[in-house]
């Protein structure tokens, strides 16, 4: 009897077994998904069922298959989606017992992947290498959200204006390519054109917006990017294609190839591009570039795989400025005057140049199904150069009594000089009929020529050469040679269905040179290394100050030899992160935390006529920072359809080197009340997603403290004199709040329209500190400025900048759109935008109290304050609208897929300012209320003038 009992439940659990199997295999879903165009599979496809936990991917055939036990009966919405591919979401029926096929589900190829290639060659080659303080955002990443209609239009047609999406830098977007963080050091940005030209390698992007959670990094409040170029993820082809437009340059072709995973376990990719013209929207900005990336990987078993990828990307391009509204109305918003014509041919004085070639390792481990680890190493090595005309050119003169002279020296020979404008003629309270003359004649030398005069170099150097003296003009090289080592370690673990474990730990070490060399002699024989504005002073005689070199002065140098300055920086960082994710049916939530330690250490190889001994030779003060992070957010799904996201942040950041040293070209110093930077931020978002609709509402809220800032520029300045100035602002609070919506509605199978608005405030929220260095001014009033290890500061050492907007494009922009896509494999789309509430980057300078100080330190008996208050008030730039046009054609030819891509942007060839400064030339408050009386100022704001009409048509051919 016992036997019989015991058997009976045995039983009863063999059956109950069964029926269960039973039940699951027959209940499920399953289906084949297809590339529209093409009809061939779709691998790698994320098929998710809203509102659950259950994601799947399709196998390399694109088939899929879901069941279990957890698959919700009912109706709900089921997604597709793949990087390169547009969305789709369906709504279906689960019934127990049933499985349902939806046969075959076909993918249209996003617009947005080609869209990619336009933001490439109008952003990332126009605005985001740019020297400026307005540098664009992370469009690339931007681009690969493009499932989100705000992110899409803040990508493609925002950007153009430099918008930044929630007013933040580049500097707050992280960039890994593999794994590997690419931001420099140096000023904490990606450079984009390290990568320029690869656009058909870059197609394989994750990007996070803000802090949310991201297996690779704590990222940044501005979002992360990871671009993965492993030779295996990229779909067996090739593609061939050429690009014609009007606004970096003029051509470009392109030519990749990848093998896919083969059979023996090897792929490789390979690609090439060349871009090139003559000059871009503005006048004289040549370009000229080369790239070149290969990639080969090993899968060795199903737990091991080896990568290997390299890319070099050598480019070459003329850079523009920023100009007067005079010089505007003399000669329109191309006008560049950094060119001139040498033998008929236009050549720019300053060229930026940049080839770091970058050599990865990675190696991905797959521990156990649910435990990965990626371990990368990267080298990075090449230059970045910039270069101008140096007229400081003399020859050293010794006396019979040995008194020393350095006679020599040149006319400022930028044709846009203030003293070459009509204003500077026009000055004078009581202009005579002399005045006017001059000012007529210097407009018409300007409108006819205002161009560099490259024989007049030439000619003054042969001349000096042939009368035994030095060359007066040379091309100036500024050059940064860099050597990076990177290696970092990526651990993955699901812990169960529930909870995922993310963890790194990297380590950077950089080598830097700075210096100037020779570039170019322009004709002469050799120029004279030292310093022609050098002053005297009761400490240092005349012939020490000139010296860049105290240990070799006097040298004469010729094309290839470094002068001027020369120092190297050594940097390391280091870095650990941590984050866990918790995935459940109507909640997902996470938390993370980074710690890490920066050092920086200048080592100067030069010995600096004003700054003798250590205050400029050998190693600096050793710069340590120790910094951390929290983060947490959270993803409530109400329903299939509503979703709300809530995402927090609180980390700190060590200053970058840009703003650690106050003058590293000259000397050790560090700048005064260093600290690093605190950065909290929160945003909430509230999700709409149907079949028809999808909608995202976000608020964003961050704040920035304790930022530093340092600036260079001329001056005469009353009661300070002339010279050049290094600004140094420490303390610098900022936030930055608003808000986003994007909206599109799918309102029949071909039309689709769309919506999105950005409305936030940027602005300073404390009263910097601020101080000054020198080496060259002419004369320090007594009284007006305290001096104090060589730190000049004014009244209570504050600049003003408080409730200041902060400068970086529009604050509020507006689009609405539409885009048709017929079944035929040809679209078209359209959309309308408006920018307003763009502001000037306002001088800290004018903002000092030595604004109402006269010569002798004394208040201004004309000073007031009210009218002050009126002077500098922030100029706010007028609102503007563009129109974009953009489409499309596809053809299947046997095997080849055929197609172009064009765009038209600013149809209407509006004219807008997007950005501009002011100047700090001169102005104490007197010489605010000449200026402001002025018809035309002398020294005028300086603007940035976005593109005008503007085309670009892409051809290509995949196969």
């Amino acid at each position: 009897m016992k036997k019989v009992i015991r058997g009976i439940p045995c039983m009863l659990w063999v059956l109950l077994l069964c029926s269960f199997l039973g039940w699951s295999q027959q209940t499920g879903i399953k289906g084949k998904v297809v590339d529209a165009l093409t009809e061939e599979e779709v691998p790698d496809v994320e098929v998710r069922i809203e509102n659950s936990d259950i994601t799947v991917e399709t196998n390399g055939l694109g088939e899929f298959y879901i069941s279990g036990s957890k698959l919700p009966l009912g109706e709900q919405v089921i997604t597709f989606s793949k990087l390169g591919y547009e969305s789709k979401r369906l709504t279906i029926t689960v019934n127990l017992g049933n499985i349902l096929d939806l046969e075959i589900i076909d993918l249209n190829v996003d617009i947005n992947d080609e869209l990619l290639q336009i933001s490439t060659i109008s952003l990332a080659d126009n605005q985001l290498d740019s020297d400026e303080d307005f540098s664009a955002y992370n469009v690339s990443g931007l681009l690969q959200a493009s499932r989100d209609t705000y992110l899409s239009a803040a990508a493609f047609d925002f950007s153009a204006t430099f918008f930044r999406p929630r007013g933040l830098d580049n500097a707050n977007n992280k960039v890994l390519i593999n794994g590997i963080e690419m931001n420099k050091l140096f000023n904490g940005r990606p450079q984009w054109s390290n990568w320029g030209g690869l656009n058909d390698i870059q197609r394989n992007q994750e990007f996070t917006l803000g802090l949310k959670a991201n297996e690779y990094t704590f990222g940044d409040v501005g979002g992360t990017t990871n671009m993965v170029m492993s030779a295996s993820q990229y779909r067996k082809g090739g593609r061939v294609s050429y690009a014609a437009s009007d606004r970096s340059y003029e051509g470009r072709v392109m030519a990749s190839y990848n093998s896919g995973l083969m059979t023996n376990g090897w792929a490789y990719t390979v690609m090439a591009s060349r871009r090139f013209g003559e000059e871009g929207f503005k006048e004289g900005t040549s370009y000229n570039a080369n790239s070149f990336f290969a990639s080969v990987e090993k899968k060795i078993n199903d737990e091991h795989s080896l990568n290997l990828t390299s890319f070099y990307t050598p480019n070459r391009r003329g850079r523009a400025t920023a100009i007067t509204q005079e010089i505007v109305d003399l000669k329109g918003v191309r006008y560049n005057p950094f060119w001139g014509f040498q033998d008929g041919d236009k050549r720019n004085a300053r060229m930026r140049e940049i080839a770091e070639p970058v050599f990865m390792l990675n190696h991905y481990w797959n521990i156990t199904d649910d435990i990965r680890l990626n371990t990368n190493v990267s080298y990075q090595t090449g230059f970045q150069s910039n270069t101008r005309i140096d007229n400081g050119g003399t020859t050293l003169k010794v006396a019979s009594n040995g008194e020393v002279a350095y006679e020599g020296g040149a006319r400022n020979p930028d044709p846009a000089y203030y003293q070459n404008l009509p204003s500077y003629f026009l000055r004078f309270n009581n202009v005579s009929a002399v005045d006017f003359y001059k000012a007529y004649v210097a407009e018409q030398n300007f409108r006819n020529n205002g161009q560099i005069n490259w024989d007049q170099f030439y000619r003054a150097n042969i001349n000096n050469a042939a009368n035994g003296d030095n060359s007066v003009y040379i091309i100036q090289d500024d050059r940064i040679e860099d050597d990076k080592i990177t290696a970092n370690m990526i651990l993955n673990a699901r812990v169960n269905d529930d909870i995922e474990v993310d963890a790194s730990v990297s380590y950077t070490n950089l080598i830097s040179e700075n210096f100037a060399q020779v570039d170019d002699l322009l004709g002469g024989t050799g120029f004279l290394d030292v310093d022609f504005f050098a002053e005297e002073t009761a400490d240092v005689t005349l012939d020490d100050a000139a010296q860049s070199n105290l240990r070799t002065p006097n040298r004469i140098v010729t094309e290839g030899d470094r002068y001027k300055y020369n120092y190297e920086i050594d940097a390391t960082e280091a870095k650990a992160f941590a984050q866990a994710q918790f995935k459940y049916s109507l909640v997902d939530f996470y938390v993370g935390g980074n710690v890490s330690q920066t050092t920086y250490q200048r080592n100067g190889l030069y010995e600096n006529g004003n700054f003798p001994g250590q205050l400029s030779f050998g190693e600096s003060e050793e710069l340590e920072f120790t910094n951390y992070g929290a983060k947490a957010g959270a993803t409530y799904k109400l329903t299939g359809r509503h979703v709300f996201d809530v995402n927090g942040g609180y980390y700190t950041k060590a200053p970058v080197i840009r703003n650690s040293f106050s003058n590293a070209r000259q000397n050790n110093a560090v700048v005064s009340g260093l600290e690093s930077e605190v950065i909290t931020s929160g945003d909430v978002s509230y999700i709409y997603r149907s079949p028809l609709v999808k909608a995202r509402l976000t608020g964003y809220y961050t704040t920035f403290e304790d930022q530093t800032e340092i600036n260079f520029f001329f001056t005469n300045f009353g009661g300070i004199g002339t010279g050049f100035l290094q600004e140094v602002l420490t303390g610098v609070d900022r936030q930055n709040f608003g808000g986003e919506l994007g909206i599109e509605a799918q309102v029949t199978p071909t039309i689709k329209l769309k919506a999105a608005a950005g409305v936030g405030q940027f602005t300073y929220t404390s009263n910097p500190d601020v101080y000054y260095t020198t080496d060259d001014l002419t004369q320090i009033a007594d009284g007006v400025a305290q001096i104090e290890n060589a730190e000049i500061r004014f009244g209570d050492g504050k600049t003003y900048l408080k409730d200041y907007h902060i400068a970086g494009g529009p604050e509020r922009a507006y689009q609405i759109g539409f885009e048709y896509r017929d079944p035929k494999f040809w679209w078209i789309g359209t959309t309308f935008n408006h920018f307003s509430n763009a502001y000037i980057d306002p001088s800290a300078l004018l903002r000092t109290q030595a604004i109402g100080l006269d010569f002798d330190g004394l208040p201004l008996a004309e000073y007031d304050e009210d009218v002050a208050k009126q002077l500098l008030r922030q100029e706010e730039f007028e609102a503007y609208s563009l129109v974009n046009i953009v489409g499309g054609k596809s053809w299947r030819i046997d095997d080849y897929f055929v197609g172009f891509f064009a765009t038209i942007n600013n149809v209407l060839d509006q004219e807008f300012k997007s950005g501009g400064f002011e100047q700090s030339r001169s102005g104490n408050f007197n010489d605010l209320v000449l200026e402001n009386n002025r018809s035309t100022p002398v020294f005028g704001n300086r603007y940035f003038f976005g593109n005008g009409r503007t085309y670009y048509l892409n051809l290509y051919i995949r196969f």
